[in-house]
């Protein structure tokens, strides 16, 4: 018996030095040091070659297939009578096994709510609608920005948007809308990766002024939309400029099936 619990002593004396060991302990998460961040306007996942069908597979698959960690939807429904009155973002957050998700509603529609949504592979926290302004007289649809936190492993953490701005002919709305998301930019301390439909193209004043506070991940821009023959290029992903982040790489998809934008995606790295 004696020699048992002198056997037991000693394996309990070492359990204890092994534990103190540096190389054995439970090692801190590692700072992520990249993001794929994709930006899709999904046409409430009707496509447009099937007018009346939605295929949420299609647009499941869009996403999966690029692997991204943060995606910025545009053109989503919930409990709308077209889509079927389903919550489209949660369906695909579910069908996606993203931790995190978070709908914004912009307008009414058909019984339900249209807007904006974000998909994270990392939780959030402290989602915010924010609402942007429509110039008096226009009948400009109203328009929203959602934010999320994304909380990376490590303890670091992101600011991400998901947009969609006004889509008439004139600047005007926009251009209101672009500066007012300048400004919740400028107030923001943590990294903000901002993604959406911005309605404008690289040579717009619009996107001039996004330019002032953000850094895009693409200037040679390719074309997003139509999804046949694209002849231009209003999907965009861009970063705050005080952001310690750098672009890896940016590119259009080709997916011609699912939605009459062509969905983008971009790589970021923290510097």
């Amino acid at each position: 018996m004696k020699t048992i619990l002198k056997q037991l002593g000693l394996l309990s004396s070492i359990m204890v030095l092994l534990s103190c060991s540096p190389k054995l302990q439970q090692a801190t998460p590692a700072n992520v040091r990249s993001l794929k961040v994709m930006s899709y306007n999904i046409h409430h996942a009707n496509p447009p070659a099937e007018p009346g069908k939605i295929d949420l597979d299609a647009i499941a698959k869009a996403i999966k297939d690029q692997d991204p960690d943060l995606v910025a939807l545009q053109e989503v429904d919930v409990n709308t009578a077209r889509s079927g009155k389903i919550n489209e973002a949660s369906i695909l957050a579910l069908k996606l096994g993203f931790k995190g998700f978070f709908f914004a509603k912009a307008i009414d529609h058909e019984g339900g709510d249209y807007g904006v949504a974000i998909l994270s592979k990392y939780p959030i926290s402290n989602s915010q609608i924010h609402r942007l302004p429509t110039q008096e007289g226009t009948k400009g649809e109203p328009r929203v920005l959602a934010t999320a936190q994304v909380n990376l492993p490590g303890g670091r953490k992101v600011l991400f948007g998901s947009t969609h701005l006004d889509a008439q002919k004139n600047d005007t709305n926009r251009l209101l809308q672009v500066a007012e998301i300048n400004k919740i930019a400028a107030q923001e301390e943590l990294p903000f990766i901002i993604a959406g439909d911005l309605n404008a193209t690289p040579e717009s004043a619009v996107i001039k002024i996004f330019d002032e506070q953000f850094t895009r991940t693409c200037s040679d821009c390719a074309f997003t939309i139509p999804q046949i023959n694209p002849t231009k290029a209003i999907d965009f992903i861009g970063f705050s400029k005080a952001s310690n982040l750098e672009v890896v790489s940016h590119q259009v998809v080709p997916e011609r099936y699912a939605s009459d934008h062509l969905p983008i995606v971009s790589v970021l790295k923290f510097k």
